[in-house]
């Protein structure tokens, strides 16, 4: 995994400022292209401190910096990599213990994520910069907020700099350990949906590093799947189980959005948009999309 990491790396440092702001993401509700830093809103007027440089998994149908060229042949693989190598044998393993659960073929997930449909699943590579003291006491050292990721399974590279933490089913933050050469796998929203809530979506934020780590930039390499763009984000209610125990409730009947809708949404929303105090919860936000309630946590 070393060699994707300094790719990664080139990414950010081998590209003038000038050169990134060409390649910046221009579709609003896409995640294509670079994110400049202080583009999302964090807490008490402070915004983030994190660019990423997002790339579709069929590669060569965007345009890359200079440095980045060389090796779109290698990002490429890694794309596919994680497409088939790992998130398939994922979905399958899923559906396996489905079966002991919602009773569905063994293919039911796998086939909403096809490797050659349309959609927008991409590597990402992320890096996070220190901030100012004032800034970590602004927002009680939460440099990007909790949250469920859009799309289906996140795919995470273990690093050395900490500060990733998931919410965990007693409702508090726990470390995740950095293994080397392990992945964290994530669910995300679009799993929560199509299982009607049977699975649930990872709630994570990454929070300042421990101390002795707080100087050093914190890189990330990320394989984000989302379904194939016209899925429907319906429970899967050919499921003999789903029947019997029924679903919880995120969409209206009938206005359910697609995959395509649901990210493009999401996108264009997060970090921007206005965020309201939850009544029912401590430190957390929320807004509405689509009809259904999205948390943010600090």
């Amino acid at each position: 995994t070393s060699r994707i990491f300094d790719i990664a790396n080139a990414t950010f440092d081998s590209v003038s400022d000038e050169e990134k702001q060409e390649y910046t993401q221009k579709d609003v509700g896409v995640y294509t292209g670079y994110k400049p830093r202080n583009d999302w809103h964090i807490a008490s007027g402070v915004r983030d401190a994190i660019e990423h440089y997002n790339i579709n998994r069929h590669v060569v149908t965007q345009s890359h910096p200079q440095a980045l060229r060389p090796f779109t042949p290698e990002i490429a693989a890694f794309a596919s990599h994680n497409h088939l190598n790992v998130l398939h044998p994922i979905l399958r393993h899923a559906n396996l213990l489905m079966a002991l659960g919602l009773e569905l073929p063994e293919d039911t997930l796998t086939k909403l994520h096809e490797f050659r449909a349309p959609g927008e699943s991409s590597v990402r590579f992320m890096k996070y910069h220190p901030r100012e003291a004032t800034e970590e006491e602004l927002t009680k050292s939460v440099w990007l907020k909790g949250h469920a990721d859009i799309g289906s399974i996140t795919i995470l590279y273990s690093q050395p700099i900490g500060g990733l933490q998931i919410l965990s089913r007693d409702n508090q933050w726990r470390w995740i350990k950095h293994i080397d050469n392990a992945l964290v796998v994530n669910a995300g929203d679009a799993i929560e949906f199509l299982s009607g809530g049977y699975y649930k979506a990872t709630r994570h934020r990454v929070i300042q590093p421990p101390a002795d780590q707080r100087s050093i930039p914190r890189l990330g390499v990320f394989y984000f799947s989302m379904a194939n763009d016209d899925a429907k984000l319906n429970p899967l209610l050919e499921s003999p189980v789903l029947q019997r125990i029924g679903t919880t409730k995120y969409f209206e009947e009938g206005k359910a959005p697609t995959m395509e809708q649901w990210r493009r949404n999401r996108t264009a929303l997060y970090g921007k948009s206005q965020l309201k105090l939850s009544e029912k919860e401590v430190g957390v936000e929320e807004e509405i999309i689509h009809g259904t309630v999205v948390k943010h946590y600090n």
